[in-house]
């Protein structure tokens, strides 16, 4: 009965790890993928325009963009995670920030939060929780 029980916790560690990576990877693909439409440089992009009314100049939104697939790549590996959700975090904070008093856009801070909760989870699950 015992080697039962630790044959399944085993496989409980086993199915967690892989959802874990699954979450792991759909935010890392996520990041990547928003950061990279930051470097369209249409003057009909939504990122442009987002920019424009930020006020930093467009500098900033190629700043952002790094930032966002630099600290993507960063939450693959288990020694650089910290450094990569910080980053992330960043980006998130900032963002919702500028959706309350910029864009003045209250509705949409929501996606910025729950995407850092979905970051600071990872973060915690990878980095303190293993």
């Amino acid at each position: 009965m015992t080697e039962l029980r630790f044959a399944v916790e085993e496989r409980r560690s086993g199915v967690q790890a892989v959802m874990l990576w699954v979450a792991r990877l759909a935010i890392v693909l996520a990041f990547v993928f928003i950061g990279a439409t930051k470097f369209d440089a249409s003057p009909r992009s939504m990122w442009v325009q987002v920019f424009d009314k930020i006020g930093f100049g467009q500098w900033f939104r190629y700043f952002t963009g790094v930032m966002q697939i630099a600290g993507a790549l960063l939450m693959l590996h288990r020694r650089t995670i910290t450094l990569g959700a910080a980053m992330l975090g960043c980006t998130m904070i900032g963002a919702a920030l500028t959706d309350v008093f910029v864009m003045h856009a209250v509705g949409y801070v929501l996606a910025p939060l729950a995407l850092l909760g979905i970051i600071a989870a990872i973060w915690f699950a990878v980095a303190v929780a293993s």
